[in-house]
Protein backbone atom coordinates (compact mmCIF):
# COMPACT_ATOMS: atom_id res chain seq x y z
CA UNK A 1 0.00 0.00 0.00
CA UNK A 2 1.03 3.34 -0.86
CA UNK A 3 1.83 6.08 1.90
CA UNK A 4 0.51 9.25 0.55
CA UNK A 5 2.79 11.83 3.09
CA UNK A 6 6.05 9.91 1.67
CA UNK A 7 4.88 10.36 -2.31
CA UNK A 8 3.73 13.80 -1.23
CA UNK A 9 7.40 14.30 0.61
CA UNK A 10 9.33 12.72 -2.19
CA UNK A 11 7.58 14.63 -4.99
CA UNK A 12 9.33 17.73 -3.11
CA UNK A 13 12.32 16.37 -4.56
CA UNK A 14 16.09 14.74 -3.09
CA UNK A 15 16.52 17.34 -0.69
CA UNK A 16 12.83 17.21 1.00
CA UNK A 17 12.73 13.61 0.78
CA UNK A 18 16.35 12.76 2.66
CA UNK A 19 15.42 15.25 4.94
CA UNK A 20 11.98 13.96 6.05
CA UNK A 21 14.59 10.06 5.97
CA UNK A 22 16.64 11.76 8.96
CA UNK A 23 13.71 12.52 10.61
CA UNK A 24 12.12 9.52 10.16
CA UNK A 25 14.94 6.69 10.31
CA UNK A 26 13.65 3.38 10.33
CA UNK A 27 10.52 4.12 8.98
CA UNK A 28 9.15 1.41 6.02
CA UNK A 29 8.81 3.04 2.45
CA UNK A 30 5.85 2.28 0.75
CA UNK A 31 6.06 3.57 -2.66
CA UNK A 32 4.51 1.13 -4.92
CA UNK A 33 2.42 1.55 -8.05
CA UNK A 34 3.39 5.39 -7.80
CA UNK A 35 3.86 7.81 -11.01
CA UNK A 36 7.28 9.02 -10.58
CA UNK A 37 8.07 9.47 -14.74
CA UNK A 38 9.81 11.38 -15.05
CA UNK A 39 10.96 12.84 -11.41
CA UNK A 40 14.20 14.53 -10.63
CA UNK A 41 15.39 12.07 -7.62
CA UNK A 42 19.44 12.66 -8.10
CA UNK A 43 20.97 11.63 -4.91
CA UNK A 44 17.86 10.36 -3.06
CA UNK A 45 18.16 8.13 -0.11
CA UNK A 46 15.36 5.13 -1.49
CA UNK A 47 16.95 2.23 0.67
CA UNK A 48 14.76 -0.31 0.99
CA UNK A 49 11.90 1.33 -0.48
CA UNK A 50 8.76 -0.47 -1.33
CA UNK A 51 8.82 0.72 -5.13
CA UNK A 52 7.18 -2.38 -6.61
CA UNK A 53 5.57 -1.65 -10.01
CA UNK A 54 6.70 2.04 -9.97
CA UNK A 55 6.12 4.20 -12.96
CA UNK A 56 10.05 5.92 -13.34
CA UNK A 57 10.00 6.03 -16.39
CA UNK A 58 12.44 8.51 -17.92
CA UNK A 59 13.28 9.13 -14.09
CA UNK A 60 16.49 10.89 -13.08
CA UNK A 61 17.96 8.61 -10.54
CA UNK A 62 21.65 9.68 -10.76
CA UNK A 63 23.21 8.51 -7.63
CA UNK A 64 20.30 7.20 -5.71
CA UNK A 65 20.41 5.31 -3.05
CA UNK A 66 18.65 2.15 -3.92
CA UNK A 67 20.15 -0.61 -2.18
CA UNK A 68 17.90 -3.29 -0.91
CA UNK A 69 14.71 -1.86 -2.66
CA UNK A 70 11.70 -3.75 -4.30
CA UNK A 71 11.66 -2.76 -7.78
CA UNK A 72 10.00 -5.66 -9.23
CA UNK A 73 7.92 -5.07 -11.77
CA UNK A 74 8.53 -1.17 -12.00
CA UNK A 75 8.84 0.56 -15.31
CA UNK A 76 12.67 1.92 -15.45
CA UNK A 77 13.07 2.10 -19.39
CA UNK A 78 14.72 5.86 -20.16
CA UNK A 79 15.77 5.86 -16.07
CA UNK A 80 18.93 7.66 -15.55
CA UNK A 81 20.48 5.24 -12.57
CA UNK A 82 24.10 6.48 -13.45
CA UNK A 83 26.43 5.92 -10.40
CA UNK A 84 23.27 4.47 -8.25
CA UNK A 85 23.96 2.03 -5.71
CA UNK A 86 21.70 -0.68 -6.00
CA UNK A 87 23.35 -3.56 -4.18
CA UNK A 88 20.84 -6.38 -3.40
CA UNK A 89 18.08 -4.78 -5.24
CA UNK A 90 15.00 -6.81 -6.89
CA UNK A 91 15.10 -6.08 -10.57
CA UNK A 92 12.60 -9.13 -11.30
CA UNK A 93 10.03 -8.39 -14.34
CA UNK A 94 11.38 -4.66 -14.07
CA UNK A 95 11.60 -2.48 -17.71
CA UNK A 96 14.79 -1.43 -18.28
CA UNK A 97 15.28 -0.84 -21.78
CA UNK A 98 16.90 2.54 -22.88
CA UNK A 99 18.19 2.99 -18.98
CA UNK A 100 21.51 4.46 -18.04
CA UNK A 101 23.43 1.92 -15.36
CA UNK A 102 26.81 3.44 -16.29
CA UNK A 103 28.75 3.43 -12.73
CA UNK A 104 25.78 1.91 -10.96
CA UNK A 105 26.96 -0.34 -8.24
CA UNK A 106 24.82 -3.58 -9.45
CA UNK A 107 26.43 -6.28 -6.59
CA UNK A 108 24.03 -8.45 -5.95
CA UNK A 109 21.09 -7.55 -7.91
CA UNK A 110 18.14 -9.96 -8.67
CA UNK A 111 17.21 -9.93 -11.98
CA UNK A 112 14.97 -11.45 -14.07
CA UNK A 113 13.64 -10.77 -17.79
CA UNK A 114 10.54 -10.76 -18.97
CA UNK A 115 8.98 -10.25 -21.97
Amino acid sequence: MTNDEQLKVLLQGATAWNKWRKEHPGDPIYLSGVDLSGADLRGADLIGADLIGADLIGADLIGADLSGADLRGADLRGADLSGADLIGADLRGAALSGANLIGADIRGIYLWYVE
